[in-house]
């Protein structure tokens, strides 16, 4: 893995906090995103990692701290005010893709690919479909471009929404347990697109339970545990020779999985 430690992030989390009423889900988590860096989000379920992973582009409204982009604050409205970026620029930057794919059922794949890039980006609708056909094909779904959502599998439909994604050409993606609406056998071809993103350089954060795949694909791996960050470091420090008690009983339910 390269040294990051001296970059400038392109994402920032300082102190972020997040409440639901009285109930606080994050309790002042910090986070610095390195270009091409692939970090992994791992912990049980209720810990934070979804909340997480929504604040960072502002799906979730932080209740305190902040979120940074490229050194610049991220403020609380959709458009820009003077330094503060607004976050439906950040939007358009930090690209995210959901446990439930999202897709639009009543347009075809292609359609949902190119909305994106047409309504927002003001592309072509020519130019918008050549990049949406090469990230379908990179996708392997280049023959699905007439169909519909509800003609496709779940691994399909996940896919698709990748490529969607991707067709905004964020410079980073977020990833929120994208295999665990899943069946099983269709897990493998979800995770083999995104080592492919990995591969290719792509900054990723992804909140994920596998955990074969997180120490493969990810360069840093952070343990939440009741809204805090319990443990970060390399995947073979916290997956695969985990020294933290609390940790180490997480990670041994998965070990022998992958």
């Amino acid at each position: 893995m390269t040294d990051n430690q001296h970059q400038t992030p392109i994402i920032e989390a300082v102190d972020l906090r997040k409440s639901f009423g009285a109930h606080e889900v994050l309790k002042g988590l910090d986070l610095k995103l390195n270009r091409g860096e692939v970090v992994a989000l791992i912990g049980p379920s209720g810990s934070g990692k979804s909340t997480f992973i929504r604040c960072l582009n502002h799906m979730e409204t932080p209740t305190g701290g902040q979120i940074r982009f490229h050194q610049k604050l991220v403020g609380n409205s959709f458009r820009d005010k003077g330094d503060v970026i607004g976050f439906g620029t950040l939007r358009r930057q930090v690209g995210m893709v959901f446990q439930h794919f999202n897709l639009f059922p009543h347009k075809t794949v292609l359609q949902n690919v190119i909305e994106g890039p047409v309504t927002v980006l003001r592309q072509s609708k020519k130019e918008a479909e050549e990049l949406a056909m090469d990230l379908l094909g990179q996708v392997g779904l280049a023959m699905k471009r007439d169909a519909y959502p509800n003609h496709l599998s779940g691994g399909q439909k996940q896919r698709v929404a990748i490529a969607r994604a991707l067709a905004m050409q964020p410079e980073v993606l977020l990833l929120d347990e994208v295999t665990s609406a899943l069946d099983p056998e269709l897990v493998g071809e979800v995770l083999a697109v995104i080592r492919g993103l990995a591969d290719k350089g792509m900054t990723m954060a992804i909140v994920t339970h596998e955990m074969a795949f997180a120490a493969d694909v990810s360069s840093r791996v952070l343990f939440l545990d009741q809204g805090v960050i319990a443990a970060c470091g390399s995947p073979q420090a916290i997956i695969r020779n985990p020294e933290n008690e609390r940790l180490k009983g997480f990670v041994s339910r998965f070990h022998g999985q992958g």
